[in-house]
């Protein structure tokens, strides 16, 4: 197993002001699967051009590896307190791929937990999905429910749905208040640069997108996943937030 990390941190930041939306940050610039796909191909054409004969498969999310476990095995970081891969150098601002081959190679050390007594992720969560440190109930996770939940809007509960802010497509929570994350550098790979959409992503004219507009404004977005269905259904959800903030009134 090859294990890789990339990292897909951007300074800039995303636009608060009412009325605007919030997107996770890996969903700012182009779709990973694609990026990493074509990266992992090039060293699988690589491997192959060192070593004729060996047998490679790469994943992208795409096939069922425990990419988190591996990639700690590996050295590229521990898994932290709200379950994702943490970098010393890095942050856990990572996207990981991995490689299966047979060609043989030496081990790395595995990484170390770092976290200590550190529990600002868990504080951080706006649901309380992560239960106890390194356990995170999906159910509850915002991140589910924006992406991954395929259900209307009667699927998520009332309390859990105004805990879910702006939040139309993710959640960095637990990410933003990561220590480790003050000493990450920039992403260098110009396919995680943000757009004015994804900065800032206006709800009112979100709601009145067309299947024929979602498709085309989101074709090389990992934002694509949630199909316009869901992605209105979490607009709603926010727009309902903001009304209950502002006691009502429209922005």
């Amino acid at each position: 197993m090859v294990s890789v990390g990339m990292n897909y941190y951007t300074d800039n930041r995303a636009n608060e002001q009412p009325g605007m939306g919030r997107i996770a940050r890996y969903a700012w610039g182009k779709d990973y699967h694609t990026v990493m796909s074509r990266r992992l191909g090039q060293l699988e054409a690589k491997i192959a051009a060192l070593a004729p004969g060996v047998t490679t498969k790469a994943y992208v999310d795409t096939g069922p590896i425990m990419e988190k476990a591996w990639a700690q095995q590996a050295g590229l970081g521990w898994i932290g307190k709200h379950s994702n891969l943490v970098s010393a150098d890095c942050g856990s601002w990572l996207l990981l791929g991995e490689i299966l081959t047979t060609l043989d190679l030496k081990e790395d050390e595995p990484a170390t937990d770092l976290c200590g007594s550190c529990t600002l992720c868990i504080q951080a969560c706006p649901t309380g999905a992560i239960v106890e440190p390194y356990l995170v109930d999906a159910r509850l996770c915002i991140s589910y429910l924006t992406i991954e939940l395929r259900e209307g809007r009667a699927a998520i509960p009332d309390e859990l749905a105004a805990q879910m802010g702006n939040r139309i497509f993710g959640c960095d929570d637990c990410l933003d208040v990561c220590p480790f994350n003050l000493r990450a550098d920039a992403t260098r790979e110009p396919a995680f640069a943000p757009n004015p959409l994804t900065l800032a992503p206006n709800l009112q004219a979100l709601a009145q997108t067309s299947e024929e507009s979602f498709s085309t404004m989101f074709k090389e977005s990992p934002i694509k996943r949630t199909k316009r269905s869901g992605l209105l259904r979490n607009v709603g959800i926010a727009q309902e937030n903001h009304r209950q903030q502002t006691g009502g009134r429209a922005s």
